[in-house]
């Protein structure tokens, strides 16, 4: 293990077919008005809302609806929904739903009393909130951000035509989350999948760095293989229990900043990605899934004895007979192999990315330090081009 490093969480968590009736339990911790956010109706459909208002209800608690919450959260959203935090002085926001909604609370939270413009403060210059950070809560109705269980937020600015993140301190994470893995199986197929996509992106970027004998990355290939296991199980029948509880499991696991102890990490997918939603409002998911094979056939020979336990360790390529290269490429067939399997976008080009706008999805691109290959802004174009 390389470096040093403080490990912290302060997130509990509640797991099961019986987790929300733990939901009375903290709501003894919070005053009397909660500000419920969700997104565009789902749980109401399916009967989430109602059994979360009578509970918030039994308990005394006034609930200010905030509905309305789209996938891509926009800054204008952010702005109203701290807004209406503030003037109703709530006590707890509960963040019903998947990683954008609770992404969006986290937001919301260190936005309501901040004093200055909070994606100018915040998602631009990367400051930490120095204002009243009101507490957040969760209940998860669809995984793979992992965003229950870490400091998260991503905002969509589409008048700049930029997507930022920010990752928030302990202070900001959620205080609880509820994980009832039946609460996801009416997900459309669609987002199912990109969901799985994105928790084993996060996975691979934190484990495609650094070098050597670190005990991170069994933890990540163990992770990555439930994953894979669950997933195809999970595309042929949604409501397996037992292969989508797995899979909420690992994607909490997969971000909740266990794995990047002792990595450097490469968010790069990830930043490429969050570059064509802002200029598309594709799906997370798919936006990493269309430009991460191209990516990682770029980068493969600046890291082979990582891919190559990549390989070896996650996809049970055979090494015999083979120079090192020639394993590393194997496994990315094998993650290509899957990913069509579970069905994901394979190309850029189905989410609307053409040829006449992939220099400005570039110039959107924050460009991070990686530990394979010195990226530079001609690079992005050229991974973008592969990905078409």
């Amino acid at each position: 293990m390389q470096g040093n490093f403080k490990y912290s969480n302060p997130t509990k968590l509640y797991f099961g077919k019986d987790s929300l009736s733990f939901l009375k339990e903290e709501l003894k911790n919070y005053g009397p008005k909660v500000m419920l956010s969700y997104g565009g109706g789902s749980i109401k459909r399916n009967g989430i809302y109602d059994a979360v208002v009578n509970i918030l209800k039994q308990e005394g608690k006034t609930v200010i609806d905030d509905g309305g919450v789209m996938s891509n959260p926009t800054v204008e959203k952010l702005y109203e929904g701290a807004a209406k935090a503030k003037e109703n002085a709530v006590d707890l926001i509960l963040a019903v739903g998947g990683g954008s909604t609770i992404d969006y609370a986290k937001g919301v939270a260190a936005s309501a009393y901040c004093e200055t413009d909070p994606w100018q403060t915040y998602y631009i210059e990367q400051k930490d909130p120095v204002c009243k950070i009101i507490p957040v809560g969760s209940i998860l109705t669809m995984v793979g951000t992992g965003s229950e269980m870490n400091g998260g937020s991503v905002i969509s600015n589409h008048t700049a035509k930029f997507k930022g993140g920010k990752v928030f301190g302990e202070n900001n994470m959620p205080k609880f989350s509820i994980l009832n893995p039946e609460f996801t199986f009416t997900v459309p197929t669609y987002q199912m999948v990109a969901g799985f996509f994105d928790i084993m992106s996060h996975i691979m970027e934190q484990y495609f760095s650094s070098d050597g004998d670190n005990t991170t990355d069994y933890l990540a290939e163990g992770l990555m293989r439930s994953l894979i296991h669950s997933s195809l199980i999970a595309v042929k029948d949604p409501k397996d229990y037992e292969a989508r509880s797995n899979i909420m499991w690992t994607a909490t696991w997969a971000l909740n900043t266990l794995l990047k102890k002792g990595k450097k990490g490469d968010w790069m997918v990830h930043m490429i990605g969050h570059a064509i939603s802002a200029h598309t409002n594709a799906t997370h998911g798919m936006t990493l899934a269309s430009v991460s094979i191209p990516y990682y056939k770029y980068v493969l020979d600046g890291g082979i004895s990582q891919f190559k336990k990549f390989a070896i360790n996650v996809w049970g390529v055979n090494p015999e007979g083979k120079d090192d290269r020639q394993i590393a490429s194997e496994g990315i067939d094998c993650l290509e192999k899957w990913m069509k399997e579970i069905g994901v976008v394979m190309h850029s080009s189905e989410l609307g990315v053409k040829e006449d706008n992939i220099e400005a999805i570039a110039d959107s691109t924050v460009i991070y330090h990686t530990d394979f290959y010195p990226l530079e802004r001609k690079d992005i174009i050229e991974i973008l081009q592969r990905s078409m």
